[in-house]
Formats: structure tokens, sequence, C-alpha cells
């Protein structure tokens, strides 16, 4: 399993970008993916890098469609291969899961 964190905002709408990242949360959630939304990025559990990729590709695309001139992605992926890990899991390891 990967997990990876994911924030995604365009640079270019001012300081109020609430009503982008709304629509990259709703294309994530929509996605079939586990994910939680914290206040400053959304942690994804995915299969495989390809429908990570391709979930990440969907919420820029709504960011754009929305009229960003342009995006900031940060996205920091684990990919664990020794065990199976999950959001879960990780909490559960510090506590609090």
């Amino acid at each position: 399993m990967i997990i990876a964190e994911l924030a995604i905002f365009p640079t270019s709408e001012g300081p109020s970008v609430s009503r982008f990242v709304r629509e990259a949360v709703a294309v994530i959630e929509a996605s079939g993916l586990r994910s939680v939304t914290g206040g400053m990025s959304t942690t994804i559990e995915a299969p495989d890098l390809a429908a990570l990729f391709g979930v990440i590709e969907k919420a820029h695309a709504a960011v754009l469609k929305r009229g960003a001139k342009r995006v900031h992605i940060d996205l920091q992926i684990d990919h664990r291969l020794d065990k199976e890990a999950t959001i879960a899991s990780k909490l559960g390891a510090i506590g609090k899961g």
C-alpha cells in the first residue's frame, strides 16, 4: 500500500484559495481511495503509483478548471514493501489510532 500526503493549491489567486482546495478534495473523495483531509493536506492510501498519480492529475485538473493560473503541489510518498501499511496503522504506531 502507498500512503501519500498531498497539498494542492493555486498560488495565483490571492490570499484565500479554499474554493480551489474544496474542488481538489472533492475529486480525491470521489476517487474511491481512502483519504483523510486535515488543515494543511490530505493523506491518501493507494494500491499503486498509477492510482495515486491518477487522482492527483484529476485534482490538478479540477483546480485548473476553476480558473487557477499557477498551481503548487506538495507530495510525500511512503511506499512500504516489508509489511502492509495504512493511515490507521501509521496513526496506531504513534498512539493516535
